[in-house]
């Protein structure tokens, strides 16, 4: 799918600095950024750490061995980050004890230890329409977890802004991108009960970032020619270690 243009008549003001998937960009906010970064000025260092994971954190974790999980961060330019994402059917959505609540539980495991705040399932090779996060990022706000399955964007806001992202799929880049404000959602729980919501800020940037994943979209298709440009090397070294089969 061709990613629709976020605000077709103006551009956004450059302002702020968000990562995703994430990673932090300091050691003052570790978890912070794999998402999104809050609307506040670049030179906050606290919240440029915020937007760079899972988005990514800045310097990206790579734990090795996690436990409970055989799950693990796929990088660019993996087939999986491109492949079609099937969505999930009603009846395999029977609450916490399903398989797909499972997956969940392990994606989690996964975004936490690389110190991510959200994480969709192709980025762990599972091409099914599932995404979770935590805008905090800390495994001890566990009440901020969400679970979304199937999801989608039912009304985008025109006004936009634009924050410095990063991607754990991505490791050692970003770049800026530019995304509405506002969304409004729809999607299933894990009993199947429809969700309809609205995100603002910095939220929504972790909604946006996450739902491109299952759309065969990564953070790379909203740069600038110019930011293309500087990531460049960056992406044909991820290229070259990856091999054949490798999903551009």
């Amino acid at each position: 799918r061709a990613a629709a243009p976020l605000c077709p008549t103006a551009p956004p003001p450059r302002h702020t600095a968000v990562t995703f998937a994430f990673a932090p960009t300091t050691s003052q906010s570790p978890r912070l950024i794999h998402s999104f970064a809050r609307q506040t000025s670049v030179t906050s260092s606290p919240f440029r750490s915020i937007l760079g994971s899972l988005f990514s954190t800045t310097e990206e974790v790579d734990p090795g061995v996690i436990e409970g999980t055989d799950l693990r961060v796929l990088k660019y330019p993996h087939p999986a980050l491109r492949a079609k994402n099937e969505e999930i059917p009603l009846e395999a959505l029977t609450g916490p004890g399903s398989d797909i609540a499972k997956i969940a539980k392990e994606m989690f495991l996964v975004m936490y230890a690389t110190g991510g705040v959200g994480l969709a399932a192709p980025q762990v090779g599972i091409n099914k329409k599932l995404m979770v996060y935590n805008e905090s990022g800390d495994p001890k706000k566990w009440m901020q977890e969400v679970i979304m399955v199937n999801p989608k964007i039912v009304e985008y806001s025109q006004a936009t802004d634009v924050e410095n992202e990063g991607c754990l799929s991505f490791p050692d880049m970003r770049g800026d991108v530019e995304r509405s404000k506002w969304i409004k959602v729809e999607a299933l729980n894990l009993k199947g009960k429809k969700i309809k919501k609205k995100f603002n800020g910095w939220e929504a940037r972790i909604f946006q970032h996450e739902w491109d994943h299952l759309d065969g979209v990564v953070y790379i298709d909203r740069l600038s020619e110019e930011g293309r440009k500087e990531v460049q090397p960056r992406l044909d070294e991820l290229i070259a270690e990856h091999g054949e089969g490798a999903a551009l």
